[in-house]
């Protein structure tokens, strides 16, 4: 029941509360919140939203009474330059004639504390305004700010301009980076003056690439900033063929624990490379426990939020840090901003608390009165407001390396250029509805977004300032290295620039001879899973291993790689093979059987002593032409065997040498002619010894006359004129001609001769083989004829020779590759050419030259006589 009590009080009084604000007819503010600010009027106001203070502390909650305002610490004398800067570019404005003449601008300026809760208090205090009550029911007018200049950090952005923007509230960051805010649909007012990290993470990896760093370390924030910047990191590591080694995240809390698990990684991995997305405050613990276990031997890459933190420039970091790359924003110089820092006072105004704040923590004193203010044991001294800032130096005098500060004063005039642009509009051709005009003094926020989505100027500096469709800053990052100074501090330099240009993409400038490298080499150090794979090889991926880890497999035979890290092998042209090294095509070794070649030369020796035997016998024949066994064995046919085995000797030379055109029509001609040509002799001859002892008999004593001289070279020659046609027949329908054969053997061109026609070459040996049965059949059915008379025996045993040779060749010749299918060839003419000449005329000889007693009539015929 006392609930219900309650709960209907509180819902009467608020009733009665809204009843009496409606008949007042005001807007009454229902919440001020605790900030520290910085405040300028004028008829024109922009807000800004700076991290003046490291922390934000909240008071402890008894919730008994209603919950004090949370309040911060640690005064940053980096960010309050930035919103000094930002004071200066406003009265800079304001004195110059040429820019929004008769407006003066002011200035709102909060602290967040780097607190999202007192961001977003900052914000909507900025968009609702900070005046007690609005003499209008309907709460319309003039915004209190025409626009803001922040926040610097990614996830308050997010946060405000997903509420501002609602209203369409132009804000412009100096320093927030993540490319979720590239998002027009959901941030339709936001701008900023800093390159997204999307271009960040590019330009990183470009440096990755000119270094061939491909197997790298990646710790970043635990935050929007740095989770955006690992997802595009990782994209784009992917795109690029390079790979993460590992992917840790760096906590808000600090655990020792979690630091000491991620240096444990860091040392485990083989990767040299550890690229860091992350605010400078989360990389300060990191770094401390990278000192305690003297962890050397890293090249570490920083993003643009901790790549200049002078924290880290001291001569304990140096053995650790130094050699370190990052990606700084481009530095630019503000003529006069010195001065204008040198001559700040503190104010007596409360809305200009920050002053008094940044006084006291300048030079250790304080506004209040009395004893009760101390430093600790130490009792502070009473500020006076007349201390002299040129005597000190911190961040905050410190124009040397104007970078954030920059970009906000870029922010200031992207804003005032706007301004300026909307007042100059002419009535009657505006941008707006019926071509209508902003009224500057009922502004509306949209009215000015359209305006800073089209600025376009030019800074003092020198730098081109505009937005691209997504609200972002043309991309330009400054490459810096963390050098040893004088003092054995760190002392950062600029050793190059990475820039994105329309027409040639992403353009990264450095001076390498300008880098120092924290290690004994004094060069780049290797940052790869696997070495480069070199020309010759390919890259064959490990099972359950990133891309980057792989094995290198030399090309097969045939192929090559020319380049390092191929994926696949060319294959050579059909005419060129790999080289040893399988980096080159070179020209295939063209194979034949030449004079030059040991084979060759023996095949070559072998012919020339076969038709040189050839040429003796005939010589020893002829010189005893009238003995009996010269004469008993048919002189003419003997002749003719002999000159056609010479033939067969002489045709050999043809298969030997590089094939030509006529030489390939030859070969095989001759060879069959030559043969044909013997084995017909040999066959006439069979057919006269059958003959004569035929007619030796009494009843075939006619037999002879069928059997002479002339019906003897009739029937050789008509045997091999069958031959000599079948010859002409294949040369003019499938002539043999040379081809490079590259089917036996893939690694050299066989160089020989194509038969043409397969049923020509098989007519060719069909009818030799013809004869040759023939020949052979004849001499076995004569071999009993009287032994002292009868050739018959030697015929059928040279014959046998013949067609074993043959008959083997076949096989042999289908078998052997190349240059040796031509010598099995040779070696077949060769030996059956030997066997002709040896089991016919070398008995004959034996006789003629060792045993002439034996080479008479008498000695012929007598075991005829001795059978009668």
């Amino acid at each position: 029941m006392w609930f219900t009590l309650f709960i209907s009080l509180y819902l009467l009084f608020n009733c009665i509360t809204a009843a009496s604000i409606f008949r007042s007819g005001t807007c009454q503010l229902q919440r001020r919140f605790r900030l520290n600010g910085v405040y300028q009027d004028g008829d024109v106001i922009l807000g800004g939203l700076f991290e003046v203070h490291f922390f934000t502390m909240f008071p402890e909650q008894s919730f008994r009474i209603e919950p004090e305002e949370p309040y911060c610490e640690i005064f940053n004398m980096e960010s309050f330059q930035h919103a000094q800067t930002m004071a200066f570019a406003i009265n800079e404005i304001n004195k110059n004639p040429n820019l929004l003449p008769n407006i003066t601008l002011g200035y709102h300026i909060y602290d967040n504390c780097v607190m999202l809760g007192m961001a977003f208090r900052a914000a909507i205090s900025l968009a609702s305004g900070t005046e007690n009550s609005f003499p209008n029911l309907n709460c319309t007018g003039p915004p209190p700010v025409i626009g803001i200049v922040g926040d610097p950090s990614s996830t308050p952005s997010i946060a405000i301009s997903s509420v501002l923007g609602l209203f369409r509230v132009p804000i412009v960051s100096h320093y927030a980076t993540c490319s979720c805010l590239s998002d027009r649909k959901k941030y339709p007012s936001f701008f900023r003056t800093i390159p997204s990290d999307a271009f960040q993470v590019r330009a990183m990896v470009q440096i990755l690439k000119h270094f061939g760093w491909t197997w790298v370390g990646l710790l970043y924030s635990d935050d929007d900033y740095g989770i955006y910047a690992a997802q595009s990191f990782h994209q784009e590591m992917q795109l690029s063929g390079y790979c993460v080694a590992f992917s840790e995240i760096l906590p808000y809390d600090t655990n020792p624990r979690n630091i000491q698990h991620i240096t444990g990684v860091i040392q485990a991995s083989t990767a040299r490379v550890v690229v860091v997305f992350s605010p400078s405050s989360l990389v300060i613990s990191l770094m401390e426990e990278v000192v305690l276990q003297n962890m050397t031997g890293r090249q570490w890459i920083a993003s643009e939020s901790w790549a200049t933190s002078p924290v880290f420039h001291t001569s304990r970091f140096l053995p650790f840090l130094g050699g370190t790359l990052g990606i700084a924003i481009r530095r630019g110089e503000i003529e006069g901003l010195h001065d204008f820092l040198l001559h700040l006072l503190p104010s007596g105004d409360p809305r200009n608390n920050m002053l008094k704040i940044f006084w006291e923590n300048m030079f250790g004193c304080s506004f209040e009165t009395g004893d009760k203010e101390t430093d600790g044991e130490q009792v502070k001294r009473v500020c006076t407001g007349q201390e002299d800032l040129s005597t000190t130096s911190t961040p905050y005098t410190d124009v040397s390396e104007l970078r954030a500060a920059y970009n906000v004063y870029k922010a200031v005039y992207a804003l005032a250029h706007a301004l300026h642009d909307l007042m100059r509009c002419e009535e009657g051709k505006g941008p707006f509805i019926e071509n209508k005009c902003a009224n500057i003094s009922n502004l509306k926020p949209w009215q000015l977004v359209h305006y800073l989505q089209k600025v376009n100027f030019t800074t003092s500096f020198g730098d081109h300032v505009s937005f691209d469709k997504n609200g972002d800053a043309l991309a330009i990052y400054d490459v810096m290295n963390w050098k040893p100074n004088s003092d054995g501090a760190i002392r950062i330099y600029t050793v190059g620039v990475v820039n994105e240009e329309l027409e040639t993409g992403m353009v990264l400038t450095l001076d390498e001879n300008a880098i120092y490298w924290n290690f004994e080499t004094k060069k780049p150090p290797q940052s790869v899973c696997s070495e480069s794979c070199p020309p010759g090889t390919r890259r064959a991926t490990r099972k359950g291993l990133p891309a980057c880890c792989f094995d290198c497999l030399p090309c097969g035979d045939g192929e090559i790689s020319n380049t390092t890290d191929v994926i696949e092998c060319m294959a050579c042209p059909d005419e060129f093979w790999s080289s040893p090294n399988k980096d080159q095509c070179v020209p295939k070794k063209v194979e034949f059987l030449s004079y030059e070649d040991p084979l060759g030369i023996s095949l070559t020796t072998a012919s020339l002593l076969g038709t040189c035997s050839c040429v003796l016998v005939m010589v020893i024949f002829a010189h005893h032409r009238n003995t009996p066994i010269v004469r008993a064995n048919n002189s003419e046919l003997s002749f003719m065997l002999l000159f056609s085995l010479k033939l067969c000797f002489l045709c050999v030379l043809l298969f030997i040498g590089k094939p030509q055109l006529w030489t390939c029509q030859l070969r095989h001609a001759v060879f069959g002619i030559s043969f044909v040509l013997c084995i017909s002799s040999i066959l006439v001859k069979t057919m006269v010894v059958i003959a004569v002892f035929k007619s030796s008999r009494p009843e075939e004593k006619g037999a002879m006359k069928w059997f002479g001289a002339a019906q003897q070279r009739c029937t050789v020659m008509v045997l091999t004129a069958i031959q000599i046609v079948i010859c002409a027949i294949w040369l003019s329908t499938a002539s043999p001609t040379p081809h490079k054969n590259n089917q036996y053997i893939h690694s050299i061109i066989v160089y020989e001769c194509a038969i043409g026609s397969v049923a020509g070459f098989s007519m060719l040996l069909g009818y030799i083989g013809l004869l040759a049965a023939v020949s052979f059949l004849l001499a076995f059915l004569a071999r009993n004829l009287p032994d002292n008379f009868n050739e018959a025996k030697f015929i059928t045993f040279s014959m046998l020779i013949f067609c074993a040779v043959w008959i083997a060749f076949v096989p042999a010749y289908v078998s052997s590759p190349g240059k040796y299918a031509v010598a099995v060839e040779i070696f077949a003419i060769l030996a059956s050419s030997f066997g002709l000449l040896v089991a016919i005329f070398a008995p004959k000889c034996y006789i003629i030259l060792l045993h002439p007693e034996r080479n008479t009539k008498k000695a012929i015929m007598g075991r005829q006589a001795q059978n009668k």
